[in-house]
């Protein structure tokens, strides 16, 4: 136990035990030693004589005092109690009694250890969850039997810790179990008190009304050996006179069961469960860690839980002098003397509230403000912005739950959270003890995994643990109605006058709708009304698809768009010419998530989406016998043209998409457009084959009203076999590639040809005709010298 010093021991003898219970402030501490009364007897009835214990393991002391002591002037671990039994009556302990349990026990401690709960912490919240449902089962039958709460009317859960010896006891003032409870309860694995008594409760005609009893199956208390390798409960029920002990060991067959007789163990109701803990898990008994878990997972159980704390403090004493300092002052009789102080910490332990917070979902959400809203989200979520919006509703009907759910103000770092399956934005309580943060969609699907919120229900369908969701129709249910109020809060932001408001969303959770397009087929109605895109129209503000169709013409049927890996590009491609010139608006999709998730909801409002990228383009101007006449003019061209290009195309068209660029590389109806097949090269793991097969198909389109399609339309009649005409055509090939979004398959090709075109366009353009005669010149004396006659070498001094 922690060491107390001399003048704590003295003060707490003085002021009745430093730790009463409900004592909201603690008397000064004081290094006087007179002796006070521990208790103001009022009525004292002079010829009984009580026990109390001061402190934990300390001696005892005989006083007078009243008949009935109230609880709040008693201590439990720590706290004085009192005692019925005389001193005398100590020594006579009976004989323990040994039983075997009902199940093989051994089997189900390794089942609870090693599979049965995931995380060793939760013992503490199972403990204290029973501890809640002994206090609710005191509360109901007290209303038909005030008489059960004559010996201690607070009722609460305290919990103290001894770290040097690895001990942890929680102590409740709740119904307490007799010798047989104890025997049916505790000895028989995986039967459950609570639920015999919610029978109960539901067999009586009179019972009526709500209860909130957690406990839902009989394993809750043996969580207890997750950590403890000897657990001791000690147990007063105001059915009976006497007070019993429970011991039982990890991994034995037997425990046993005796009476309590030492007067300092007794207890006036209620039930301390002391846990010894193992060598390894000796951390929970620190103070801070055991209040860290209350806070964490039983922070809003009804009644008061108390946990024993180190406190402090400070209070000035006074310094001894220095003599050297003293002399000087003794000879300055001018100076007057100050009594030199300084400030000490003083250390005490006493108990405190640790759940202080109230649950604000049980409130009316008439009654809580904004500011309580978003001061329980920064608390509970440890943000420092406040939520966009936020939005409190009890459900009622097949599943009961109550839940606050919050739109987050900026995405989290990393902003990994679209691909991770598992969140922890929501918190699950179960009659408001906290189970899990850890989903895999059971509560709200990956694409709203950016919703933070907290969900309290009476009914979840839990395994036996309490830890896991089980897969049934109320969680649909639920998970239906929780998505459905968080499009609600969404579209609210959506339709705010402050439009910054969703434009901030948009930048951080805008990916996230997307992927709903994708995955969540049946809330394709919700999600298409908050999407968000630029356009041919609004290049630099998003407009939404509401917007898009109000600005429709009244002869247009689809809704256009093209993929593009930038505004820029979007609005420059190729394909967009005819429909700038015809004013119609044009969705640029330049997110890689866009052009899937616009796939995945194929229509809105009864317009079809459209690629304009694709082949069979209609944009609702189609002048039949002008396109017959321009088919036969330029057949032979086009056989031509396929004829040469081969199978790099699957045919060559005439185009109606194109007004100043003389082709484009159109995709196939139903295969991947230029975007998406730049996309799916980047895949680390693609694959080659689904490529080819997915963007075998293109059209390569021309522009018959373009000078350069013209020109080699006569070509392909007079001279088809000319090289430089058959070159062109593999240049406006490989430019229609780039420009129409497709990568070339040698780029170093394409630049050869450009450079080859570019060299026979550049000859002589802006050189002048003398510069063109003294090239001309001395391209001819090069060759006059090389035509030259040869002289051989001759001997220095001969002659010839």
């Amino acid at each position: 136990m922690h060491r107390l010093s001399r003048r704590s021991v003295s003060s707490i003898l003085r002021t009745g035990g430093g730790a009463a219970r409900y004592r909201k402030t603690v008397t000064p501490i004081s290094s006087s030693s007179t002796s006070v009364p521990i208790f103001d007897s009022v009525g004292v009835d002079e010829s009984r004589s009580r026990w109390y214990s001061v402190l934990p393991g300390g001696r005892s002391l005989a006083i007078k005092s009243s008949t009935q002591v109230n609880l709040k002037d008693s201590l439990i671990l720590g706290r004085r109690y009192e005692s019925a039994a005389a001193a005398s009556d100590a020594s006579a302990t009976p004989p323990a009694e040994r039983y075997e349990y009902q199940a093989e026990v051994s089997r189900l401690m390794d089942l609870i250890v090693n599979s049965l709960y995931s995380n060793k912490e939760v013992f503490l919240r199972e403990l204290i969850s029973n501890a809640s449902d002994a206090l609710d089962k005191l509360r109901f039958l007290s209303v038909t039997d005030p008489e059960l709460l004559k010996e201690a009317a607070d009722l609460d859960i305290r919990i103290q810790t001894d770290k040097d010896n690895g001990v942890v006891t929680i102590t409740d003032t709740g119904i307490g179990m007799t010798q047989q409870e104890l025997v049916d309860c505790l000895g028989t694995i995986a039967q459950s008190g609570t639920a015999k008594f919610l029978k109960a409760l539901k067999d009586s005609k009179d019972a009526g009304g709500d209860n909130n009893l957690i406990g839902q199956f009989g394993v809750g208390f043996y969580s207890a050996f997750l950590v403890s390798d000897r657990v001791v409960v000690s147990t007063k029920s105001p059915k009976s006179g006497k007070q019993y002990v429970w011991e039982g060991e990890a991994n034995a067959s037997s425990y046993t069961i005796r009476e309590e007789t030492d007067p300092e163990k007794l207890i006036p109701r209620g039930t301390r469960l002391t846990l010894y803990l193992k060598r390894d898990d000796k951390g929970f008994a620190h103070p801070e860690k055991i209040q860290k878990l209350v806070k964490n997972y039983s922070q809003f159980v009804s009644f008061p839980i108390y946990t024993w704390q180190e406190k402090g403090y400070t209070k000035e004493v006074e310094v001894d002098e220095d003599p050297a300092e003293a002399k000087n002052d003794e000879q300055d009789d001018k100076t007057e003397k100050k009594k030199k102080t300084k400030t000490v910490i003083e250390k005490y332990w006493d108990w405190e509230l640790t759940n202080e917070t109230q649950p604000i979902w049980l409130r009316n959400p008439k009654e809580v403000t904004t500011e309580e809203y978003n001061e329980f989200y920064k608390k509970t979520f440890n943000e420092y912005l406040d939520p966009l919006a936020s939005s409190h509703f009890p459900t009622e009907g097949e599943v009961e739950f109550r839940s606050i759910l919050y739109v987050p103000a900026v995405a989290p770092m990393g902003k990994d959270d679209v691909i991770n399956t598992k969140t922890k934005n929501i918190r699950l309580y179960v009659k408001r003890v906290f189970i899990s943060e850890d989903f895999d969609g059971e509560l709200f699907p990956r694409y709203l995994s950016f919703v933070k919120g907290v969900v309290d229900s009476n009914d979840l369908p839990l395994n036996v643990s309490r830890e896991i969701l089980q897969e049934s129709r109320l969680v649909r249910i639920m998970r239906k109605r929780l998505v459905r109020k968080a499009f609600d809060m969404i579209l609210g932001i959506s339709l705010s006058e402050n439009k910054d408001d969703y434009d901030k969303f948009w930048e951080n959770f805008g990916k996230h709708l997307k992927l709903g397009c994708i995955e969540d087929r049946e809330n394709h109605k919700r999600l298409a009304p908050l999407l968000r895109f630029f356009s041919s129209q609004s290049e630099h503000e998003f407009i939404s698809l509401d917007e898009y169709v109000e600005n429709m013409k009244p002869e247009q049927k689809d809704i256009y768009y093209i993929a593009a890996d930038s505004v820029t590009s979007a609005k420059n491609t190729p394909f967009l010419e005819k429909l700038s010139e015809q004013d119609l608006e044009v969705l640029f999709l330049v997110d890689p998530i866009d052009e899937i998730a616009i796939q995945n909801l194929k229509s809105y409002k009864e317009k079809n989406f459209v690629d304009i990228s694709k082949e069979d383009l209609d944009l609702g101007d189609k002048n039949e016998e002008k396109e017959k006449e321009l088919k036969q003019e330029f057949a032979q061209t086009c056989d031509w043209m396929k004829k040469r290009l081969g199978d790099k195309v699957a045919s060559v068209q005439i185009s109606n998409r194109l007004s100043s660029s003389p082709c484009v590389l159109a995709s196939g109806k139903f295969g991947w457009s230029a975007n998406m097949e730049r996309l799916m090269k980047a895949q680390a793991v693609g694959d080659n084959s689904s490529l080819e097969f997915m963007r075998g198909r293109r059209v390569f389109e021309i522009n018959p009203d373009h000078p350069i399609i013209r020109n080699l339309s006569v070509a392909s009649k007079s001279n088809p076999n000319d090289e430089d005409a058959l070159r062109a055509i593999d240049l406006l090939y490989d430019a229609a590639l780039v420009s129409s979004g497709f990568t070339p398959e040698n780029p170093t090709q394409l630049g050869v040809k450009i450079y080859e075109m570019m060299g026979m366009a550049l000859s002589g353009k802006w050189s002048t005709p003398i510069e063109e005669a003294s090239r001309a010149d001395a391209k001819l004396n090069n060759t006059e010298t090389i035509e030259a006659e040869v002289v051989e070498p001759v001997e220095a001094g001969s002659q010839k």
